[in-house]
């Protein structure tokens, strides 16, 4: 299985490519945005214990988190592998994904990580906040602060799987199709 980890902060095109790939490489699509939407849609167990925390407005633990890629990673039979889109965020969670998909004998291939600078970011989610309806999108203040969030928290995990030889880095500035291109030669070879 060709299990990676499509990386990025908010607005660097994470979701649209990796839609892409997985269509292109029969790879198992999970957003962990989506993940939750559709459990507590379903009302699943672990729907109603994330639903508990986010209408309290906390981050739904790890231990949830991973209990719901599970549930996932589990019913992905009849795919060539997994993309994860906007997960791990932590190092915490990047050693429980490795140790699941461990266990399942399909570790990480690679992190592809789309680099564009913070300045193009903004930019990027300005534009975006024309047809998202996100008011977060709208505020320069909040996307600085996300792109803030993502370069002390979140980009660690790049370091983690960089340790590992996992971690590759492609320009994620250009058209979509351009970007496309570029993380296709990076999947071909892996």
């Amino acid at each position: 299985m060709k299990n990676i980890i499509l990386f990025g902060p908010p607005g660097s095109g994470k979701g649209t490519q990796a839609i892409k790939l997985a269509v292109k490489y029969n790879l198992l699509h999970i957003s962990t945005g989506d993940m939750f939407r559709e459990e507590i849609k379903n009302e699943t167990p672990l729907g109603n214990k994330a639903r508990e925390y986010m209408d309290k407005g906390e981050l739904v633990p790890d231990e949830i988190t991973i209990g719901m890629l599970k549930k996932r990673v589990d019913s992905s039979q009849n795919c060539s592998g997994i993309i994860f889109d906007g997960f791990p965020r932590t190092e915490a969670q990047a050693e429980a994904l490795d140790t699941m998909l461990r266990e399942s004998g399909n570790p990480i291939k690679a992190l592809i990580l789309l680099d564009v600078d913070d300045e193009e970011i903004v930019q990027r989610i300005l534009k975006r906040a024309e047809t998202s309806g996100r008011p977060d999108d709208s505020n320069e203040e909040i996307i600085r602060n996300r792109i803030e969030v993502f370069n002390s928290e979140t980009a660690p995990v790049f370091s983690h799987y960089n340790n590992k030889g996992l971690a590759k880095k492609i320009k994620g500035v250009g058209s979509i199709e351009d970007i496309f291109r570029r993380l296709s030669v990076v999947m071909d070879e892996l």
